[in-house]
């Protein structure tokens, strides 16, 4: 199943730190995430791609002009949204979202920085 081995892909990347990730992977993961949620036809799925347009807008705006504590921000929301989603998921994909919600929330927290 697609969906599976993109969730599989997209938290085995957030395990090892953002730093590990390329830019250019982030948005490409972000790209697809997005298609697939959009195209989704349920309201929560949705909420979760119109949020991943939001990173993909903060990712687009390359090196230089990152702002991490928007991007932080966006990742925090990505990280709640999935653990609101997760409660709702067939068994066999809660726990992988789970791990990715926590891996979101702790990747949000670690570039918003303090409140």
């Amino acid at each position: 199943m697609i969906f599976t081995d993109l969730l599989n892909a997209t938290t085995h990347s957030l395990s090892n730190g953002l730093t590990g990730i390329p830019l250019s992977a982030a948005q490409d993961n972000t790209e697809t995430w997005q298609l697939h949620l959009l195209q989704s036809g349920e309201p929560r799925l949705q909420d979760i791609g119109r949020e991943m347009g939001n990173l993909q807008s903060l990712l687009s705006a390359g090196d230089a002009g990152l702002n991490s504590p928007a991007i932080g921000r966006s990742l925090s929301m990505l990280g709640t949204q999935t653990a609101e989603a997760a409660q709702h998921a067939p068994a066999e994909v809660r726990a992988n979202l789970t791990t990715l919600s926590d891996l979101l929330l702790k990747a949000g927290g670690q570039l918003a920085g303090p409140a």
